[in-house]
């Protein structure tokens, strides 16, 4: 039997038909537990954190720290500033540096690319600063870049002191921000994003490999990163992709490369096995079209700019219901983009996203007439 999911909002009712599964009496069994100081299970397309513990306390994120770092090579790469054939010269603070490294030698040149993959595939310390520098100019401007994307993508409550993950009491960050951070990542630079899956690469005659044990685990993981330091534990930020479906897991401070990836496993398979991702409007897809005065047309074409879409527990497609709420009134002129209201989603009574509504395109002022009817008509609204 198809389930209907009502959407209403101010006199409009839309109704959306999913196919209910068999097992729609399934209960949820309580999340595994996890040996971690901190851990986050997420959706990839929503956000939404189906189990965690501790998601909004502060710990050093160690190495996780070189995810922010790739995100800012990789902006600059989008953007033309950067190459991955570009040489980087390495200055004797990166060949110096502490923790993990990457092999390369003070004064050479490295291409861009090589040193991704050691940031990443190894982990090298010497790499993320090499890097920094050669973006940034000196390492601290760099780390003012990754604090500055930080911000924008909504990490709000994370700051970096360097670009590589050393313990510093003012370098921080949350389960839940790293998990903002991986899905940024993977949703903004998907063409560099199989970097994060390869299990090695040789430089200097040198093969090195990937520390993250759970590539060879799991053939559904391809990403993302480990930390480790004395003070930040054992840290791990996985990604999984099953049947269409992408899981991120992260966990934080656990004892041992064992337990971080035992924990990483366990989540994962607790939510491809008991949740299910209800898929509700495409990007761009017209959700409503509400009254705009003073417009050349009388209705604004209104819409979110990204997939929106729902976890829940499995069977449980028939609880989700979406509302929306509007800026009232809209009056012309409206630029494309224009923010203008909220899509509510909600399984049973429990609200879980707000997605932003913009306007799907411009709306120019109507003709004098119209302008004028439209005066007189807001004086009832």
């Amino acid at each position: 039997m198809p389930t209907t999911l009502r959407s209403t909002t101010l006199g409009f009712t839309t109704a959306l038909l999913l196919t209910a599964p068999a097992y729609a009496d399934m209960p949820l069994p309580p999340p595994p537990a996890v040996d971690a100081k901190a851990y986050a299970l997420v959706e990839f397309g929503s956000g939404q954190i189906l189990a965690g513990s501790g998601v909004d306390d502060r710990h050093e994120p160690a190495s996780l720290t070189k995810l922010m770092t790739a995100y800012v090579v990789f902006a600059a790469l989008k953007e033309g500033r950067l190459k991955l054939s570009d040489p980087v010269r390495i200055s004797e603070h990166a060949w110096r540096s502490e923790g993990s490294r990457s092999f390369i030698n003070v004064g050479s040149e490295v291409p861009v690319d090589v040193l991704l993959k050691g940031m990443i595939v190894q982990s090298g310390n010497d790499a993320s600063i090499a890097l920094a520098e050669h973006v940034g100019g000196t390492e601290p401007a760099f780390v003012d870049i990754m604090n500055a994307y930080a911000k924008r993508l909504g990490m709000t409550n994370t700051h970096f002191e360097d670009a590589s993950g050393m313990p510093s009491p003012n370098h921080y960050s949350t389960a839940r921000d790293l998990a903002t951070l991986s899905r940024a990542l993977i949703r903004d630079f998907p063409e560099y994003y199989g970097l994060f899956s390869l299990r090695e690469y040789t430089w200097n005659n040198i093969r090195q490999q990937n520390r993250n044990g759970l590539l060879d685990r799991d053939p559904t993981v391809d990403g993302l990163k480990t930390g480790h330091t004395e003070t930040a534990g054992y840290c791990l930020i996985s990604s999984a992709r099953r049947q269409g479906a992408r899981y991120l897991t992260v966990v934080l401070d656990t004892d041992s490369f064992k337990a971080r990836e035992n924990a990483s496993e366990a989540l994962l398979n607790y939510g491809f096995n008991f949740f299910e991702t209800v898929a509700l409007r495409k990007q761009g897809e017209t959700i409503l079209k509400p009254r705009v005065y003073k417009g050349a047309d009388n209705y604004l074409a209104v819409g979110a700019r990204e997939d929106v879409q729902v976890s829940v527990p499995r069977g449980k497609a028939g609880s989700v219901t979406t509302r929306v709420s509007l800026r009232r009134p809209l009056i012309a002129p409206i630029g494309a983009n224009t923010p203008v209201g909220e899509l509510l989603v909600s399984v049973g009574d429990q609200q879980v996203r707000r997605v932003p509504l913009y306007a799907l395109k411009a709306m120019p002022q109507g003709g004098l007439w119209s302008r004028l009817y439209d005066t007189v008509a807001l004086w009832f609204e």
